[in-house]
């Protein structure tokens, strides 16, 4: 089989207006960047209704390789368009410090793939650069504050608005700026984060409209005064500006899937730090303009599915009808315990001996997630993504567990098949929209954060409670005391495994959920607190993807994965 870019590199795209077409856009609707991508007006929210079903794609615990989230949501909007349904995907735009790390592009996988696979992967329309260019405008604007005379009062210790820059970076996780001569800066110790991170991600994947975009700008606390009060952005007469460079970037990108189905793909906040899912307004496009929108939410249902429903769906009111739940033969073999997996390297030779025993000792990771949706009232369907290597005796395993919980459940080859290897999927996805949704929240905002913390670490992760570091309770206590009780609240922590602890799989019981760290999101809406070792900034294996990419004499991207 050819390589994901040798097969994006040899489909002809259709002509980016007969896309638009398919979601009733106008030219007027579109403004073109290049040939093969556009951003989408605003105005186009407006006009009709949101009514098209709305599927959620998530995962059991991946491997270190992911299980295919995005080759799934891909594959079954183009299996929905095999049905003659008018079917649209909404995606996150990848971020380059995965690109050029350990993941590589994230456009999805062979046959299901969004296009152009290169324009998606590296820059698309320069949203990425405007959210890191107003995130840095803001931190510069704090140090300028200190330096020219502080008179807010800002406490140079409890800033807490580092610097952002979209690459995995383990050198820039604690810095000292300010070193120089009297005219170079107030030293202070900071840090850098990577961009997907940065609350300003968040916030234009969850606002609603430019007026929220600029609101939610304005509210981001960076810090306090002397005296203890917040210090905001609009404090220092900042989020003007930041919404200046952020005019552009809260339109959705419009491209295409490689049988021609529309992707609108925008935001890319990350799913174990951040809320993990494209922005509210491009699933309004969609739904408003499609039968059916297929969405992914980052990593597995304790991550980014919890935030879809805790946060997302809270701010946009947007219920979904199906949430389909990736799960591979490789990784129930790694929840058996009886393998380990390296980003890099290739799959150890007894994982992919035929062994229907290891896929069953496996299956109680898929049974967590499984809990997850169904506690949040969401009908689920398992998708198995299914691998050349797979052996259908444990296909069947997983099949007979599915159906064992009541579950609908389906093989895709659509990564070899593009659509036509996920139309049983979408059957099985639009007979789960039938079944109805009664969506439940995991908390009340009206409980207090450590509340909160506690029902996501009991519901959702399967911990018997949570332990608090005396630091992340005096953190927690002033976010109360401030007003900030009644936000929903996010866990950033492994995406590895169910728990804190990234070596820890299968389902495991009997622990607990450490809290080191708590931090105020208030412009993104939403407390979030740090469990375990968990890096805001990701850094570099010791073979990157970026050392294997290089240009042809004629321009073409090679390498790229």
């Amino acid at each position: 089989m050819p390589s994901d870019l040798e097969i994006a590199q040899s489909a002809t795209p259709r002509p980016l207006p007969e896309i638009g077409e398919r979601l009733g856009l106008t030219d007027s609707d579109l403004e073109p960047y290049g040939r093969h991508a556009a951003k989408v007006e605003l105005e186009a929210l407006g006009a009709r209704r949101p009514s098209g079903k709305y599927v959620v794609v998530t995962a059991i615990t991946p491997t270190p390789l992911g299980e295919g989230k995005t080759a799934t949501a891909i594959g079954l909007t183009q299996g929905l368009g095999r049905l003659g349904l008018n079917a649209s995907v909404a995606l996150r735009q990848p971020s380059l410090g995965p690109v050029f790390g350990i993941k590589g592009g994230a456009a999805g996988a062979g046959y299901s793939q969004v296009l152009p696979m290169e324009t998606m992967n590296l820059h698309l329309t320069g949203d990425f650069h405007a959210v890191t260019s107003a995130h840095n405008l803001l931190a510069a604007l704090v140090d300028n504050h200190l330096q020219q005379g502080n008179v807010l009062g800002v406490d140079p210790h409890s800033i807490a608005w580092g610097r952002v820059l979209d690459m995995n970076d383990r050198a820039l996780r604690n810095i000292v700026i300010g070193l120089g001569g009297r005219l170079d800066g107030v030293p202070r110790q900071s840090r850098f984060d990577i961009t997907a991170s940065s609350e300003v991600m968040t916030i234009l994947s969850l606002a609603t409209s430019l007026e929220d975009l600029r609101a939610r700008l304005g509210r981001v606390v960076i810090g306090f005064t002397r005296d203890g009060r917040p210090l905001t952005a609009d404090d220092l007469a900042a989020g003007g500006a930041m919404g200046v460079l952020l005019r552009d970037a809260i339109r959705p990108n419009l491209l295409q899937t490689l049988e021609g189905q529309p992707a609108l793909v925008h935001g890319g906040p990350f799913g174990n730090i951040a809320t993990g899912n494209n922005s509210i307004v491009a699933d309004h496009v969609g739904l408003s303009r499609s039968d059916v929108v297929v969405t992914e939410a980052g990593f597995g249902a304790d991550l980014g599915f919890e935030r879809f429903v805790n946060v997302k769906c809270r701010t946009s009111g947007f219920v979904p009808d199906a949430a389909v739940v990736v799960v591979t033969v490789r990784a129930l073999k790694l929840h058996s315990g009886k393998h380990r997996i390296v980003a890099g390297k290739p799959l150890p030779e007894a994982m992919l001996a035929e062994n229907p025993e290891e896929v069953r000792a496996g299956l109680a990771n898929l049974g967590h997630h499984l809990d997850v949706v169904r506690g949040a009232g969401v009908p689920a369907v398992v998708a198995i993504n299914a691998f050349p290597g797979d052996h259908g005796s444990e296909h069947r395993v997983i099949e007979e567990y599915a159906a064992a919980r009541g579950v609908r459940c389906a093989v895709g080859t659509f990564v070899a098949e593009g659509g036509a290897g996920a139309t049983a999927l979408a059957e099985a996805v639009l007979a789960a929209c039938g079944d109805g949704t009664d969506l439940r929240f995991t908390y009340p905002l009206e409980a207090g954060i450590r509340a909160k913390l506690t029902a996501l670490a009991t519901k959702v992760y399967g911990a018997d409670g949570i332990e608090i570091a005396p630091e992340a309770a005096r953190q927690l206590a002033r976010a109360e005391e401030l007003g900030f009780g009644g936000l929903p609240v996010l866990v950033a922590k492994t995406h590895l495994s169910t728990t804190a602890d990234p070596k820890a799989l299968g389902a495991p019981g009997g622990w607990v959920l450490p809290i080191r760290e708590v931090r105020l999101a208030a412009g993104a809406g939403y407390v979030y607190a740090l469990a375990g070792t968990m890096q805001t900034m990701p850094g570099l294996g010791a073979n990157p993807a970026a050392t294997h990419m290089d240009l042809a004499p004629d321009g073409r991207v090679v390498g790229l994965f």
